[in-house]
């Protein structure tokens, strides 16, 4: 496939921002339909992109017959009807994190994606961080030696959240599953996904009433490794924090700002470039090169990064962190 035609389910911010300005600049790929349960604004969205078929019914959607593609950009809770849909209609499949609300709805978007022999990638732009690919590809080379430790944060402001992710029934959890799952599969990718044997976590209702807006995270795993995350929408901090720290036997590293640094003949050396991006431009960035990946994969030229099969694992252990944090005690998890 020389050319993807693509299909937008969603409108929201992460579309309209992200996703459809994205695309535009994509020279393989064209956005031939739009759809969203606000009339207006899929008008509006439509007619500012100059997009000529508009729909408010993903099942009018698919009876347009150049679809190739679908990116669902809709509230959590839509994602696995959504996803199914389309997924059975034969199309290849993009979803914003996370997959699903809970672990069965993302096993049934899996399994539909298996049954339909179709794509299906989950947006984990961080993966797609030019600085996270150079700390991955070091990591990789065994430049650390055997890592042991993982630490990650995504501790943001405290402000005024009303949005849909603030309702349970709609996002599934709070800041866990909203940022906190980033960061689990950031560390897991780059400690290149071992064994998870018990997680212990707390949780707290700081500033919300129905879901957590702020967590702590420890993971252990099979190999003795230790993953620990923690992650708020409500701290009373200037901005806003986002880091990941490894540590390895031969060396350590960290995101945002990136650095890396070997022992070498008993001294610690800097092997960070000399050049490193912004985190502004890191976090555009991120996006363009994820979503020139989903082109990339759906003409076949290379496999897709975060398949929904890893999805589920994520999903597993989110559900682990629940269960821990709701009984107070550590978990066995069993990601078979």
């Amino acid at each position: 496939m020389n050319h993807v035609n693509v299909a937008i389910v969603g409108l929201g911010w992460i579309a309209q921002v992200v996703h459809l300005p994205i695309l535009e600049k994509i020279p393989e790929a064209s956005v031939v339909a739009v759809c969203d349960a606000d009339k207006a604004r899929a008008r509006y969205v439509s007619d500012k992109h100059g997009i000529k078929n508009v729909y408010t019914d993903i099942d009018q959607m698919l009876k347009q017959d150049n679809i190739d593609a679908v990116h669902i950009c809709t509230p959590t809770d839509s994602h696995a009807p959504a996803a199914i849909t389309c997924l059975q209609a034969e199309k290849v499949v993009l979803v914003e994190r996370p997959l699903a609300r809970t672990y069965d709805e993302a096993a049934r978007i899996v399994k539909a994606a298996d049954k339909a022999n179709k794509k299906l990638m989950v947006g984990m732009n961080s993966r797609f961080r030019p600085d996270a690919m150079i700390l991955r590809s070091f990591i990789e080379a065994g430049e650390l030696g055997d890592i042991f430790y993982t630490k990650g944060g995504w501790l943001q402001r405290t402000s005024n959240r009303k949005t849909w992710r603030t309702r349970k029934e709609i996002a599934g959890g709070g800041v866990i599953i909203d940022t906190g799952i980033v960061m689990l599969d950031m560390s897991l990718w780059m400690m290149g996904y071992p064994d998870i044997e018990r997680v212990s976590a707390m949780v707290y209702y700081h500033e919300t009433e129905h879901v957590e807006d702020s967590g702590v995270v420890i993971l252990r795993m099979k190999n003795g490794a230790t993953i620990t995350i923690e992650v708020s929408w409500s701290m009373h901090i200037e901005d806003d924090i986002f880091y990941c720290n490894i540590f390895g036997t031969n060396g350590s590293a960290r995101l945002n700002p990136l650095r890396l640094n070997k022992q070498l003949h008993g001294n610690l050396v800097n092997m960070t470039p000399a050049k490193v991006e912004k985190p502004q431009s890191l976090y555009k960035r991120s996006y363009e090169n994820e979503i020139r990946h989903f082109i990339g994969a759906v003409r076949g030229l290379h496999p897709i990064i975060s398949t929904g099969a890893e999805a589920l694992q994520r999903m597993k252990i989110v559900e682990a962190i629940y269960e821990s944090a709701n009984n107070r005690q550590e978990v066995v998890v069993n990601v078979d």
